[in-house]
C-alpha cells in the first residue's frame, strides 16, 4: 500500500493547516458536532411516531435541504426535524436508520477520545444491519401499516421486499432472508456455526479442525479455509483471528496455537546404548561380547510393563473457542490504558494460551521500555485481574510482553502430557515433563542437564502436584533397573503413596525400616550415605577410565569392564526432598552440607537432587544453594522478597497459583501451567506398579561411619571431647533423662554431633547403654556428683 506523503516546512513542522486539522482541540469540536447532529436526528424520528401524521401532509415531497418555514408544524425538532425525520423514516430505511443514527454516535465518542470504537468494522456492521432490517421489515411487517402514514422499513425496504416476493414467492423471500440473516452473524460471531452445527446435530462435523483464517488486511478481503481432517494423527495448526480496522487503528492479532499431537503409546522398554566398534575394545572382550551378547540390566524384571495411559484421568477440554469479546475487551483496555500515559502502539498481537494469554506489543518509537514496565498496577487496575506481568522486552523479539489471566482457565492434564508425541519420542535421560506453556507447548526438560531442581511456593498453590508431576513422568520413561528414588517426606503424608513401589523403584538405608523417609533424624545419616555412594561412584569411573555415568553403562552394558572388579551396572539416583525449610530449621548444618557436596559433585555419576520448600526465605535457601541448584521452579509466592530469593527476580508474587509457575534456568523464565495428576491417579500408577514382580529388596544405600564415631562406647576417645560435653552433662542430669533429640533441641545442633556427644556420655558413665526408641537410663543423680566425674576427665 503506497504512503501518503506529507508536506514538512523547512523549520522541520508541519503545516499550520495540516496541525490544525490533527490536532486534538478539532477533532474534539467535530465530535461534539457529530454528536449533536446525531442527537438532533434521533429527536426528530423519535417525535416522527408521535407526529408524523399530522406534519405529512406539510412535507411530503420536501427534502433535508429545504430551508423555508413551514407553519404549524408538530415535530419536535421543528421544520428542519420534521423534514429530516419524513426523509429517513419514509423515504430511506424506516426504522433501521437508528442504526445509522448509532455509528454517528460511535464516530463522534471517537473523535472526542470518550470511548474507542473501531470505525470501519462498526460502519460496514451497522450499514448491513440497516439494509437487512429495512428489507425484513417491510416484507415481515407492511401490512399491518398499511392504513398509516409509516412505511416501517422505509420506501427503500418496501420496494426490495416487493421485488423478492415477485421473483421468489413469499416461502423463497422468507428462506433468502434467513439465510442472509446467517450469513451476517457468522461474521459477527464466532459462535453462529458451532451453534448451528448443534441445532441440526451434525456430530462429526466436530471432528474437523479448522485449519486457517487468512485475513488480507491490505484489499480488506477474507478468506476462510476449512479442511477437514478425521484421521487421529494429524498435524493441528493454531487458529488464528486478524482484525484490521481503518489507517488509525491498531491491527489485533490473536493466535490459540493449537494441541500437540497425541499418541497412543506403546510399551516403552529400555534401548541398551549402541555396539562399539571392535576397533575400540580388546580381544577378550570382542570374544565376550559375541558369546554373550550385551548386557541387559533389566533382565532380572524383564517383564516390567510400564503404566499405561488408561491410569490416568482424562478431561474433556478438546476444541476450546477463542472468546473474541474477551480478547477485544483486554486488548481496548491494555490500549486506552497506554494512551491515558501518552504511550502510542503499533500493534497489538495475543497468544492464547490454557490459563494465560500473552500479549505482545509493539511500542511507537521513541517509547521508554521502563514507561511500560512502570505501568504494570495500573494495567492490572484496568483489567481487574490478579497475576498480571510485564515482560520488557520479550527475550529475542522487539515486542514487550502482557501476561493475563484468562477468565475461564483450562486444566492440564497429565494425561494429555504424558500422551503428546513430543514426551513419547523424547531421548532425554531423565525426561521430566512439567506442564503446557502459553503457546500451549508441552514444556519438557532433562533432569540430568539441569542437573539439580529448587522447588518453591507457599501453602496450596501447586507445589506438590508439581513433585508429583515430576515423578510420573520419570516412572512412565524409566525401568525400575535405570533409575532408582531417594524421599524423603517430614510431613509424612505426601510420598506415601509411592511406598507400594519399594522394591522396584526406592533406595533407602539398609536398616532402614520404611520406603519413605520421615524421620529427620535418618535425614542426615541418608544424605552421608548418598556422597559415599557418589564418593564409590567416582571409584569406579576412575577405574574404567570414563567421565560420566553414560559412558560407564555404556561400557559395562558391552561387556568392557569385569563385574569381578568391582564393576557393576549404576541406576540414576534422584533424591525429592519435600519441606527442605523444616529440615533446615531443624538440623541447619548437618543437612546444607552433604546437599550442597552433593550438587556440586553428583552429577556426572547420575545422581540428582530435587527440593522443594513452602518457606523461600535467606535462611533457608542459603547463597551455598542457590549456587548449586541453578534450575529452579517457583510457584505463586506471597511476596515480592519471597520471589527475588527463589528466581532473583520478582515474578512469582504475579501469578494466579493453581498450578501457575515459572521455570528458570539461568537468564531464561518460562511461565508454565503445571500438569495436574490428582492423588487417584498417582495411586493407580503405584499400584499398577507395585503389583508386578520387583526385586527382593529396595536399593541399599552403603552404610555410614562418622569420622568421629566408633561402632561401640569403646571406642569413643575421652581425651579429644566435644567442647558441648559439658554443658551435655549438664542438661541431661537436671532432666534426668538421657535423650538425643532433647540435646539436639536444646543446644540447635544437628543429629550426628548429638549422637557423638551420647556416645561420649555413655563411655563417661553418665548415661546407660541404648535402649531402642527409649531414652537412656541416666547413672547420675546429681550435679555434685556429676562435677566430680567431670573434673575427673580434666585432669
Amino acid at each position: 500500500m503506497a504512503k501518503r506523503k506529507t508536506t514538512i516546512n523547512n523549520n522541520g513542522k508541519r503545516p499550520k493547516i495540516f496541525r490544525f486539522f490533527t490536532s486534538e482541540v478539532t477533532h474534539f469540536i467535530v465530535g461534539l458536532i457529530t454528536a449533536m447532529i446525531a442527537l438532533f436526528a434521533t429527536v426528530s424520528m423519535i417525535s416522527f411516531f408521535f407526529t408524523g401524521a399530522a406534519d405529512q401532509s406539510k412535507v411530503e415531497g420536501l427534502s433535508i435541504f429545504h430551508f423555508g418555514t413551514i407553519q404549524d408544524i408538530q415535530n419536535w425538532a421543528g421544520t428542519r426535524g420534521a423534514c429530516l425525520s419524513n426523509v429517513l423514516m419514509n423515504e430511506w430505511f424506516g426504522i433501521p436508520t437508528f442504526f445509522l443514527i448509532l455509528f454517528l454516535f460511535m464516530v463522534s465518542f471517537r473523535l472526542m477520545r470518550a470511548k474507542y470504537f473501531p470505525l470501519i468494522k462498526n460502519f460496514i456492521l451497522c450499514a448491513t444491519a440497516t439494509i437487512w432490517s429495512s428489507v425484513a421489515l417491510s416484507f415481515l411487517l407492511d401490512k399491518f401499516f398499511n392504513d398509516t402514514v409509516v412505511y416501517i422499513g422505509g420506501k427503500h425496504g418496501a420496494m426490495l421486499s416487493g421485488l423478492l416476493s415477485k421473483n421468489l414467492g413469499t416461502f423463497g423471500a422468507f428462506l433468502f432472508l434467513l439465510v442472509t440473516f446467517i450469513i451476517i452473524m457468522i461474521f459477527i460471531s464466532s459462535a453462529t456455526i458451532p451453534f448451528i452445527r448443534k441445532i441440526f446435530g451434525f456430530g462429526y462435523i466436530k471432528k474437523s479442525k479448522r485449519k486457517n483464517i487468512l485475513v488480507k488486511t491490505d484489499d480488506e478481503e477474507e478468506e476462510e479455509e476449512y479442511d477437514d481432517e478425521f484421521s487421529n494423527y494429524t498435524d493441528p495448526e493454531p487458529q488464528v483471528l486478524v482484525e484490521k480496522e481503518d489507517e488509525d487503528d491498531k491491527p489485533f492479532v490473536v493466535v490459540r496455537p493449537a494441541d500437540e499431537d497425541a499418541v497412543i503409546p506403546g510399551q516403552t522398554g529400555y534401548i541398551p546404548p549402541k555396539l562399539p566398534k571392535n576397533n575400540e575394545t580388546s580381544e577378550d572382550f570382542n570374544r565376550d561380547l559375541e558369546e554373550l551378547g550385551v548386557y541387559d540390566p533389566t533382565l532380572d524384571l524383564s517383564n516390567y510393563k510400564f503404566p499405561t495411559i488408561d491410569l490416568l484421568k482424562k478431561y474433556d477440554t478438546s476444541d476450546p473457542q477463542i472468546d473474541m469479546a474477551e480478547q477485544n475487551s483486554n486488548k481496548n483496555k491494555i490500549t486506552q490504558t497506554l494512551e491515558h500515559f501518552g504511550i502510542k502502539i503499533k500493534s497489538i498481537r495475543a497468544t492464547v494460551g490454557p490459563t494465560i494469554t500473552l500479549y505482545e506489543i509493539v511500542p511507537e518509537d521513541g517509547v521508554r521500555i521502563t514507561k511500560i514496565k512502570n505501568l504494570e498496577d495500573d494495567i492490572a487496575m484496568s483489567l481487574a485481574a490478579l497475576g498480571i506481568r510485564i515482560i520488557a522486552p520479550m527475550p529475542g523479539k522487539g515486542t514487550i510482553g502482557i501476561e493475563v489471566p484468562n477468565k475461564e482457565s483450562q486444566i492440564v492434564s497429565m494425561q494429555s502430557i504424558i500422551a503428546s508425541k513430543k514426551f513419547q519420542e523424547s531421548n532425554y535421560d531423565l525426561p521430566v515433563a512439567l506442564g503446557k506453556t502459553i503457546t500451549n507447548e508441552v514444556f519438557m526438560f532433562d533432569l540430568c542437564k539441569m542437573p539439580h531442581l529448587l522447588v518453591a511456593g507457599a501453602t496450596g498453590q501447586g507445589k506438590s502436584v508439581g513433585l508429583n508431576a515430576i515423578i510420573t513422568s520419570l516412572l512412565y520413561k524409566k525401568h525400575p533397573a535405570e533409575l532408582k528414588f531417594v524421599m524423603v517426606d517430614p510431613k509424612m503424608v505426601e510420598f506415601s503413596i509411592y511406598s507400594t513401589i519399594e522394591k522396584h523403584y526406592l533406595a533407602k538405608l539398609p536398616d532402614g525400616d520404611k520406603p519413605i523417609i520421615t524421620d529427620f533424624t535418618k535425614v542426615t545419616q541418608t544424605l552421608n550415605s548418598l556422597t559415599k555412594e557418589m564418593d564409590d561412584r567416582y571409584d569406579l569411573l576412575m577405574k574404567a577410565g570414563t567421565r560420566n555415568i553414560k559412558e560407564y553403562n555404556e561400557k559395562f552394558i558391552n561387556r568392557r569392564l569385569n563385574p569381578n572388579n568391582g564393576h557393576k551396572f549404576m541406576p540414576y539416583i534422584v533424591v525429592v526432598i519435600d519441606e527442605f525449610g523444616d529440615l533446615i530449621m531443624t538440623a541447619g548444618k548437618e543437612i546444607e552440607l552433604p546437599i550442597a557436596r552433593i550438587a556440586q559433585k553428583a552429577r556426572a555419576v547420575g545422581m540428582h537432587m530435587v527440593i522443594a520448600t513452602q518457606r523461600p526465605t535467606t535462611n533457608i535457601i542459603t547463597g551455598t544453594i542457590k549456587a548449586n541448584f541453578p534450575a529452579r521452579v517457583a510457584f505463586r509466592v506471597t511476596s515480592a522478597i519471597d520471589s527475588r530469593t527463589i528466581l532473583d527476580m520478582t515474578g512469582a508474587n504475579q501469578l494466579i497459583g493453581r498450578g501457575d509457575l515459572l521455570f528458570s534456568q539461568g537468564s531464561d523464565v518460562t511461565r508454565v501451567q503445571c500438569a495436574f495428576v490428582d492423588t487417584p491417579e498417582v495411586d493407580r500408577i503405584s499400584k499398577c506398579i507395585g503389583e508386578q514382580r520387583g526385586y527382593p529388596t529396595a536399593f541399599y544405600l552403603p552404610e555410614y561411619v562418622g569420622e568421629d564415631t566408633g561402632s561401640n562406647p569403646g571406642e569413643v576417645d575421652l581425651n579429644n571431647l566435644d567442647p558441648m560435653f559439658d554443658e551435655a552433662a549438664r542438661l541431661i542430669v537436671i532432666h534426668q533423662s538421657g535423650s538425643t533429640s532433647l540435646i539436639q533441641r536444646k543446644f540447635s545442633i544437628g543429629y550426628n554431633r548429638a549422637g557423638r556427644l551420647m556416645d561420649q556420655l555413655e563411655a563417661a558413665g553418665i548415661v546407660g547403654p541404648s535402649e531402642g526408641s527409649k531414652a537412656r537410663q541416666v547413672m547420675v543423680q546429681d550435679e555434685y556428683q556429676l562435677e566430680q566425674i567431670l573434673n575427673g576427665l580434666r585432669k
